[in-house]
C-alpha cells in the first residue's frame, strides 16, 4: 500500500463517500458570463470593450477568440507538483462541491504533468450525446424512466457520492482556462495552445485574431453544424485574447467585462394541438393543457404545454388542430409560442373553459376581476390530491417518500382525508401499498414524524391558503407570535394549540393589520379562517402531534436591523448568495423580502440576468443595487457597489487566466 500513488489506474475508482461531498473554496473566483442573444449585442459587448479600453474609433480594433460554449457543468482541476490533487465544481463562483474522486474516473483528466507545475484548469464536464442514448436505452429497456437531456444527467453523474457511479457513465470534457502563476500565458490563444501541450482536451473549433464580425461570422457559422457535433453546445464564447486588456478591463458583479457568451435562440419544432384539456389545480384553478403531436426538442420528447389560461389561448390563437410553434422557455419549460392559422384547413375548434368541473361536475366560476376559471367545491378530488401534494413538498412539511402515486393510493384506501391523518399512520397501515414493504414503510413513518416539529411560517404556508407564499406566511407568522406571544414555561405544544384556536376564532377583519400584506391577501387569509373545512386544520394537526416552531420577534435584531421597515427585491443571480439566502438576510436585517417590484418597493438588488424585474425598477425610479452595495446595507463593510444613485463605482479585479 506505501508504494500506491494518487496517478495509479487503480486510484481511478475509489470507495462511495461517507456522506454529502464536501464544500471547496475556489482561490480565483470562478465567473460566469453576460449573454448576449442577438448581433447587436454582440456589437454593443464590443463597444463597451473599446470604451473600457480607451480606445478611439481610429484605434486598432480589440482581437478576439472565439469557443463553442459546452453545454456541461464547469469544473476546475487543481495541480499541485504537477499531480492533480483537487477537483471542484463551480457552485456559486466562490464555494464549490469537491468531486476529486469522481473526476478521476474521467480518462480525459491527465493525473500526472509532463511538467512539475502547480496551477488550475478550469473547464467543462459533458456527457456525449453518444453516452446518453446508450443509458436511455438501458433505462428504457429496464422499465425506468428516461433522462431529460445530456446536461444534467452529466452534472448529476459527476456529484455522485459514489465514484463507481460516475465511471460507468464515461464523462468527457473541454478545457478551456489555465491559471499558471509561475509563467502565465499573454493571450487566451496562448494558454489554449499551452493547455494542449500539457495534454489536457481542448475544443478544436476555436478560432483567434478575430474582429467583433469575425466573432459574429464564428457564431453565424456554427448555428447549424453544431447539431452534428457528438456532444452538446448552446452558444458561442467571445473573450478579448489578450490577457493584460482583460486584466484592464476587470468585471462587474460576476461576470468578466472581457468575455460574453453569445446564446442561440431556443430551438423551435412545428407540431400539431390534438387537444386542450383543462386540468384542476389545488386551488381549484382551470389550467388549460395542450395535448401535442409528440415531437423532440431541444433534449427531449414534449407531448404537454401549459396554456395558463383561457385569456392567453385567445391571445395567441391557439385552436385545437392548429399547427403550432414550440420551444422551451430557458431550455426547460415546453411553451408554444404562436400558433400557425396559414395551415389551417377549417376543422380546427377553439377551445372553450367547461362549465362543470372535469373531475368532480360542481359548477366553474370566474372571480371578479380575474381571469382564472376555477371549480367551485372545495372536495373536489383533484384539489384535495393537489393539496396534498403541496402539503407534503418541499416547500411545506418536506415530507420525503409521499409523492404523487403514494398519495393516489392512501386517498383510494381513505387512510389519508386530510393533512392531519399523515400524523396518524402507521407502518401497518403502509405495508399494504402497492411497491410497499417492510422498509419503505418504515421510512415514511420516520419522514412523516422528521416532518411533525416545524417553522410556523412552513405550516402555513402548507396549508394552502390562497396568495400565501414563503413571504407573505413568514409576515403572518411574525403578526400571529406577536398576537399571541409564547408565555414564559409554555411549551411549544401547547402554544400552537392555543394559536390554534385563536386563529379559529379571530373576525376576518382583523388580518387586515398584518404588516406588509394588502387588502386582497388579507381577505384570503380572513376566508380561510372563516371557512369551517379550513379554520380547523392548524387545530387538527396540533391534536395530532404537530408542533409549531414560534418566530422570534424581538431579542434577534429583526426588528430593528438597518432594513427594518424596507421594501427589497432580489433578482437575477448573485455570486455569494443564492435567491433563498439572499431573502433570508433581507428578512433578519429588518425588511421585506418581496417577489415583484412595485412603487412600494425601495431596493432591487440587481444579480446577473436581472430581466425584466431591472427594467421594471428603472421604470418606477426604486434604487437599484449591485451585490457589494446590498452587504454594505446590510451591514457588512465598507461598499465596493453601485447603486442606481450613485455615479462612479470602483473596479474589483478580474479572473486571471
Amino acid at each position: 500500500p506505501e508504494l500506491a500513488t494518487s496517478d495509479s489506474p487503480t486510484q481511478r475508482v475509489g470507495a462511495a463517500a461517507a456522506g454529502p461531498l464536501s464544500d471547496v473554496e475556489h482561490r480565483v473566483p470562478m465567473l460566469s458570463l453576460s449573454n448576449a442573444f442577438d448581433d447587436e449585442e454582440l456589437r454593443a459587448f464590443d463597444v463597451r470593450v473599446r470604451k473600457g479600453l480607451g480606445l478611439a474609433e481610429e484605434d486598432e480594433p480589440p482581437r478576439y477568440v472565439a469557443e463553442l460554449k459546452i453545454d456541461g457543468l464547469a469544473i476546475s482541476l487543481r495541480y499541485e507538483s504537477g499531480r492533480f490533487v483537487l477537483g471542484a465544481t463551480r457552485g456559486d463562483g466562490r464555494t464549490g462541491e469537491d468531486v476529486t474522486a469522481n473526476l478521476r474516473t474521467i480518462e480525459a483528466i491527465p493525473q500526472v504533468l509532463p511538467e512539475p507545475l502547480t496551477l488550475e484548469v478550469r473547464g467543462e464536464v459533458y456527457m456525449p450525446k453518444a453516452e446518453f442514448a446508450r443509458i436511455n436505452a438501458e433505462r428504457e429497456e429496464a422499465g425506468l424512466p428516461c433522462y431529460a437531456n445530456p446536461r444534467n444527467s452529466g452534472a448529476g453523474s459527476l456529484r455522485q457520492q459514489d465514484p463507481n457511479v460516475t465511471a460507468g457513465r464515461n464523462l468527457a470534457l473541454w478545457c478551456y482556462i489555465l491559471i499558471e502563476e509561475d509563467a502565465p500565458a499573454t493571450t487566451q490563444s496562448a494558454a489554449l495552445e499551452r493547455l494542449e501541450a500539457l495534454g489536457f482536451p481542448v475544443q478544436p473549433d476555436h478560432a483567434a485574431g478575430l474582429d467583433i464580425d469575425g466573432v459574429i461570422e464564428f457564431a453565424e457559422r456554427w448555428r447549424e453544424p453544431r447539431h452534428d457535433l457528438p456532444y452538446e453546445t448552446d452558444g458561442v464564447v467571445g473573450k478579448v485574447d489578450d490577457i493584460g486588456q482583460q486584466a484592464r478591463l476587470g468585471m462587474v458583479s460576476r461576470a468578466p467585462r472581457w468575455a460574453i457568451a453569445y446564446k442561440y435562440p431556443p430551438e423551435q419544432v412545428e407540431t400539431v394541438v390534438e387537444d386542450i384539456v383543462p386540468y384542476v389545480g389545488r386551488t381549484g384553478t382551470l389550467t388549460p393543457v395542450a395535448h401535442l403531436q409528440p415531437v423532440l426538442v431541444a433534449g427531449s420528447t414534449v407531448a404537454r404545454a401549459t396554456l395558463h389560461n383561457l385569456d392567453e389561448v385567445r391571445r395567441k390563437d391557439v385552436r385545437i388542430g392548429d399547427r403550432v410553434v414550440l420551444h422551451k422557455a430557458g431550455d426547460v419549460i415546453p411553451e408554444v409560442v404562436r400558433s400557425l392559422p396559414e395551415h389551417r384547413l377549417g376543422s380546427e375548434r377553439e377551445f372553450e373553459m367547461p362549465i362543470v368541473c372535469p373531475e368532480c361536475g360542481a359548477p366553474v366560476v370566474q372571480d371578479e376581476g380575474e381571469v382564472r376559471h376555477r371549480c367551485s367545491n372545495p372536495f373536489c378530488p383533484a384539489q384535495v390530491i393537489q393539496g396534498l401534494s403541496h402539503f407534503v413538498g418541499r416547500g411545506g412539511m418536506d415530507i420525503e417518500g409521499a409523492g404523487f402515486a403514494v398519495l393516489e393510493q392512501l386517498l383510494a384506501r381513505e387512510l389519508v382525508r386530510g393533512p392531519a391523518d399523515f400524523y396518524r399512520m402507521r407502518v401497518d397501515d403502509l405495508v399494504v401499498l402497492d411497491r410497499f414493504a417492510q422498509k419503505s414503510a418504515e421510512n415514511l413513518v420516520a419522514a412523516i414524524d422528521r416532518s411533525r416539529r416545524r417553522p410556523l411560517a412552513r405550516i402555513l404556508a402548507a396549508s394552502g391558503i390562497r396568495h400565501v407564499g414563503e413571504q407573505t406566511a413568514i409576515d403572518l407568522a411574525l403578526w400571529i407570535a406577536a398576537e399571541w406571544p409564547r408565555a414564559d414555561g409554555e411549551s411549544e405544544a401547547a402554544w400552537t394549540r392555543r394559536v390554534a384556536e385563536a386563529l379559529a376564532e379571530t373576525d376576518a377583519a382583523r388580518f387586515e393589520a398584518v404588516p406588509g400584506i394588502g387588502g386582497v391577501v388579507a381577505a384570503s387569509i380572513g376566508r380561510f379562517f372563516d371557512d369551517p373545512n379550513t379554520a380547523g386544520l392548524l387545530a387538527e394537526l396540533a391534536e395530532a402531534g404537530v408542533v409549531a416552531i414560534p418566530p422570534e420577534v424581538s431579542g434577534s435584531g429583526a426588528d430593528e436591523g438597518p432594513l427594518t421597515g424596507k421594501t427589497v427585491v432580489v433578482t437575477g443571480t448573485l455570486e455569494g448568495f443564492d435567491r433563498k439566502s439572499a431573502e433570508a438576510a433581507v428578512r433578519s436585517a429588518g425588511g421585506k423580502a418581496s417577489k415583484s417590484v412595485s412603487r412600494a418597493t425601495d431596493y432591487l438588488v440587481a444579480g446577473e440576468n436581472a430581466g425584466s424585474k431591472l427594467a421594471k425598477a428603472q421604470d418606477l425610479g426604486v434604487e437599484v443595487l449591485d451585490e457589494s452595495a446590498f452587504r454594505y446595507l446590510l451591514g457588512e463593510g465598507a461598499s465596493t457597489g453601485t447603486s442606481s444613485a450613485e455615479t462612479s463605482s470602483t473596479e474589483v479585479p478580474p479572473e486571471a487566466g
